[in-house]
């Protein structure tokens, strides 16, 4: 079965996600607070994705998920939060997360976000071994890694999966629908706004300057295109 890390401080919410995880075949790892929760992931490494809640007693959910991002970049990270506010949103995904969900959820939107995330990580192995290379960057299918000018660049498999899809598709204007369909699947049930998120985050770790991408470029109103 599939480990899955339960963050969450309220006893009443974690047992409920609990149950239910359980009941749809994973196998949880439950944590009360951060501290614990970076102890269990190194007593699991092979948990396949964490639910961290962003309100905890010790260290709050997104500093957690930075600490999982410093070591980790397969694992699947969602944010549970009560709050709706955009920030909080904006925040779980550059800090590393995969997606979020939104307090008060139902529990088969929470195991359609895993399912659907633990399909987008894989088990780490691509059917074409090929290599792309693509001026400065070289993406390797296979081991699922991208180097820039030789040099690898940490990602998380949203991440990858994003740049695959770009890079198998050069100078082609790609719209935000067909990325998050490609990228999260067709049973998402998240907003349109996580493709942007994500498009920032990857702008930050691969352009010389962020603020003037060349490389991910924005086809206003539609998308974005990748070219060199």
């Amino acid at each position: 079965m599939k480990k899955v890390l339960v963050l969450e401080d309220e006893a009443n919410i974690r047992s409920f996600i609990v149950i239910n995880l359980k009941r749809f075949g994973y196998e949880p790892i439950e944590a009360e607070n951060g501290t614990k929760a970076l102890e269990m992931i190194k007593l699991n490494p092979d948990i396949k994705v964490a639910l961290l809640d962003v309100m905890l007693p010790d260290i709050d959910g997104f500093e957690v998920c930075r600490q999982i991002r410093a070591t980790n970049s397969k694992m699947g990270i969602i944010m549970l939060t009560a709050r709706s506010q955009e920030m909080d949103k904006v925040t779980g995904l550059m800090t590393g997360a995969d997606d979020y969900v939104t307090k008060p959820f139902s529990p088969s939107e929470l195991t359609a976000r895993i399912d659907a995330l633990c399909r987008r990580i894989g088990d780490g192995t691509e059917d074409n071994e090929n290599e792309i290379a693509q001026g400065p960057f070289l993406l390797n299918k296979r081991n699922r890694t991208l180097e820039k000018a030789g040099v690898r660049i940490k990602m998380t498999q949203v991440e990858y999966n994003i740049i695959k899809m770009f890079m198998e598709n050069p100078g082609k204007a790609l719209s935000r629908e067909d990325i998050l369909n490609t990228v999260w699947g067709r049973d998402y049930f998240g907003e349109l706004k996580i493709v942007d998120v994500n498009i920032r985050r990857l702008r930050v770790k691969i352009e010389d300057d962020p603020t003037n991408p060349i490389y991910i470029t924005t086809v206003w109103g539609y998308g974005y295109k990748w070219g060199l």
